[in-house]
């Protein structure tokens, strides 16, 4: 049975349009209207196109949750978007986590970990609803979109994307675009790094992962993730207080500053940030030590952080007092460590970009 679309309003779809300020004004001016690039991230799907002379970005939050027929007129009357998918109904986006909130529950998720959720059984449908929702109809046949993967994980035996992959391709090729992946820390280093000519260590703090690309020249010279992140943080900080893992969510997401908590509930969010920072650093620091005989760098380039997570407030502060913590073990040498313009739609924009460049 096909999905039925009931939308009274599209909260759960943010728009806003900014040049990225790290891409010079010819870059910008020099893009195609044709060509989209797509975040398809654990916690929200950012979908990013020209639009004269600006880019355009539009997200939707990776969260649906499912409520009975008996529901129905309520949501009508509320004026509360809806979905209905063989006779049931989904809120989808920010509007699920408010509902869960209000009922106590988890919200269901379509991707996990950084990719499709092996044991959500409507995962495929409703990433295809959501790139649906973010992408809108292609403008052309075939029109190229570049979308984001994750690396494999370090610490996961046997850590693999290629199903994730391949089922991202598929659904954007029913949608009528032509898919190409790309990895989602080296979309930030394109976003964020034209004036180092693309290169730098780009770090996305997602929730389900975190990936991180070392990047020389716009060329990748090592990609991989490490298996903690935001959900990690929630999901920890929740169970250390008694809290739910949605509800940890939007405390953190309601503007906390990490490095001056107040009350028992951010203390333990300010503690598992903390602990996430070290545990990427190390596993950086760990993986480089590895390899680092393969990798010549010959001059200082930036680390970029950049994802949802990383909006935490005092995140950066943070990140940088613990590097420089650690900044003797680091087998590459730094020239300053800063923000993405925006750590929402970074590695959209970078994506974008891709879909510009041509073969």
């Amino acid at each position: 049975m096909p999905i039925q679309v009931r939308r009274n309003r599209s909260t759960q779809i943010d728009m806003q349009s900014s040049i990225v300020d790290n891409m010079t004004n010819n870059i910008v001016d020099e893009m195609l209207d044709i060509g989209v690039g797509l975040d398809c991230g654990t916690m929200n799907f950012v979908a990013a196109r020209k639009s004269g002379q600006k880019i355009e970005t539009r997200r939707i939050r990776d969260a649906f949750i499912d409520l009975n027929q008996e529901h129905k007129r309520m949501l009508k009357l509320s004026n509360t978007s809806f979905v209905e998918l063989e006779g049931r109904l989904l809120i989808i986006g920010d509007e699920a986590l408010d509902c869960a909130n209000l009922f106590n529950r988890e919200p269901r998720r379509p991707m996990s970990g950084g990719i499709i959720n092996s044991s959500e059984i409507d995962a495929q449908k409703i990433v295809s609803l959501m790139m649906k929702n973010v992408l809108g109809d292609p403008k052309k046949d075939n029109e190229k979109c570049y979308y984001s993967v994750p690396a494999p994980a370090l610490d996961i035996i046997g850590s693999d994307i290629t199903y994730h992959q391949a089922i991202l391709k598929k659904i954007l090729k029913e949608l009528g675009y032509d898919p190409e992946p790309t990895n989602e820390a080296q979309a930030i280093i394109f976003s964020e790094c034209a004036k180092e000519n693309f290169s730098g260590i780009g770090i996305s703090y997602g929730s389900g992962m975190t990936n991180i690309c070392l990047s020389y020249n716009a060329m990748s010279a090592l990609e991989f993730s490490v298996c903690k992140g935001g959900d990690w943080i929630d999901d920890g900080a929740g169970r250390a207080v008694n809290v739910t893992r949605s509800k940890m969510c939007t405390l953190k997401e309601s503007g906390i500053n990490i490095n001056s908590p107040n009350g028992r509930n951010q203390e333990a969010l300010s503690l598992f940030v903390s602990s996430l920072i070290d545990y990427s650093l190390n596993g950086i620091i760990n993986h480089f030590d590895t390899v680092k005989h393969e990798i010549l760098v010959p001059k200082p380039i930036p680390i970029i952080i950049s994802g949802g997570t990383s909006k935490a407030g005092g995140f950066i502060d943070k990140f940088k007092e613990r590097f420089e913590c650690l900044r003797s073990n680091f087998p590459i040498e730094i020239s300053e460590i800063r923000s993405a313009n925006d750590p929402m739609t970074s590695v959209a924009t970078g994506l974008l970009l891709l879909s510009q460049m041509g073969d």
